[in-house]
């Protein structure tokens, strides 16, 4: 088993690159296979996550062409399977994406029931909900949600609460649908903007994504496109909070400052300083930082991805912060980790009180979670002492060359797989 072992105390200081965003880039693999012509993708993170759906594309039928790490071409004309394989989507949730995209191209899909992270029940109804009002019929049964219907028709569609995941599946399955289709509470984060830009590239035609309100004309089939994904804002946002823990001075490239909005202004009133520049922002933590209270809510909200993260900075701030989860009720799972490295925190229902210690002291914990993993990378970077981070694979499905990209900003920080290689670690670094 891999784990990082980390050497807290310095302050991160430099430039770093952000990857393609993960979330986008799960929903558009899964899209691209609509088309019968060849789709090129670029600026695709290389983590876990995107691997374990290429693989899920290809069993299907699909030709994958992996032309480097970050590009792929994809040709869904030569898929044969409409079912989809329970490996596949143990690993990552947005396997079910693949639901919505052969519903929409085939009108059949068969998915095995979603894994991925443990952060709480995240509800498959309203995707399911969606593409009955299309037309479909949608069983479950044997682990397996299987829709079918002989034409999809465009309806008028209000989601209960806003999902993601939801919106998208819907948004492509309509993409094909007979007619017009309107989602009304549509969820409107950067990553749903980007999945409906992608398909208007291959002759969508969809309107209002980015709002509450998405308007849907169905179309016949779709064409080639070549098409760049946005950068990961979680990517961008953990580094922000890297260099505020740690003290630091870190320039975070190749973003969209406007996406990063809630995670700025979290900075800005814990004391950081944050300057923005076109496709890029950087953070300067030069004083002591001081409490506040936040609160995750969808899109333009402080994303729940960032609460972990965000956490941690709180618990080396002055004062007593809250953090109230709106979103998932099981996203405080780091907390025991995070106590056990000092911090001073109180989770009551769905609020974590936080109560800000000195500094933290290096311990052994392991990642419950991707962004909590994350979290306590970052704590360990702010740590006196030595940290290992153990089930450090759960980071990996995320976040791309994430030591490297640390250690360039002059963390101390290896990947190692063995006792005998941290204790290497731990006399080189002392």
């Amino acid at each position: 088993m891999e784990q990082y072992v980390i050497k807290g105390g310095n302050p991160l200081v430099g430039e770093v690159e952000i990857g393609g965003a993960k979330n986008a880039a799960l929903a558009i693999l899964a899209a691209s296979i609509m088309a019968d012509e060849t789709v090129t993708i670029d600026n695709l993170p290389d983590v876990r996550d995107i691997n374990v759906l290429l693989g899920a594309i290809q069993e299907i039928g699909a030709i994958v062409d992996r032309v480097d790490a970050h590009t792929v071409k994809i040709n869904g004309s030569t898929i044969s399977a409409m079912s989809v394989d329970y490996e596949y989507i143990k690993k990552i949730r947005a396997s079910y994406y693949l639901l919505g995209a052969l519903l929409g191209k085939y009108k059949r899909a068969e998915v095995a029931l979603p894994g991925g992270c443990d952060i709480g029940s995240r509800p498959i109804d309203l995707h399911l909900k969606g593409f009955r009002a299309l037309g479909a019929k949608v069983d479950i049964q044997h682990g397996l949600i299987a829709a079918e219907a002989e034409h999809l028709k465009g309806t008028h569609i209000y989601l209960d609460k806003v999902s993601v995941g939801a919106t998208i599946n819907i948004m492509m399955a309509a993409a094909m649908a007979d007619g017009k289709t309107i989602i009304e509470n549509a969820a409107k984060e950067p990553h749903v903007v980007d999945v409906a830009n992608f398909l208007n590239s291959m002759g969508a035609a969809i309107r209002g994504a980015g709002t509450d309100v998405i308007r849907i004309v169905g179309v016949e089939k779709l064409h080639k496109t070549e098409y760049s994904i946005i950068p990961d804002q979680i990517e961008a946002g953990t580094f922000m909070f890297a260099a505020a823990a740690t003290r630091g001075d870190v320039t975070v490239k190749n973003v969209i400052p406007k996406h990063l909005e809630a995670t700025t202004a979290k900075l800005l009133e814990v004391g950081c300083e944050v300057e923005e520049f076109d496709d890029a922002v950087r953070v300067v933590c030069a004083k002591p930082m001081h409490h506040t209270q936040v609160t995750t809510l969808p899109y333009p909200g402080f994303p729940t991805d960032m609460q972990p993260q965000m956490a941690v900075i709180l618990g080396i701030a002055q004062g007593t912060s809250t953090v109230t989860e709106s979103i998932f009720e099981n996203r405080f799972k780091y907390v025991d980790e995070l106590t056990r490295m000092g911090a001073t925190i109180k989770v009551e229902s769905n609020i974590a009180i936080i109560t800000g210690v000195e500094r933290y002291t290096g311990a052994r914990v392991s990642a419950p979670d991707l962004r909590a993993g994350a979290a306590l990378v970052i704590a360990g970077l702010a740590a006196e002492g030595i940290t290992i981070v153990d089930d450090i694979y759960y980071i990996e499905r995320g976040y791309e060359h994430f030591e490297e990209k640390l250690a360039s900003l002059g963390a101390q920080i290896e990947k190692v797989s063995s006792e005998k290689e941290i204790q290497k670690f731990t006399l080189k670094v002392s």
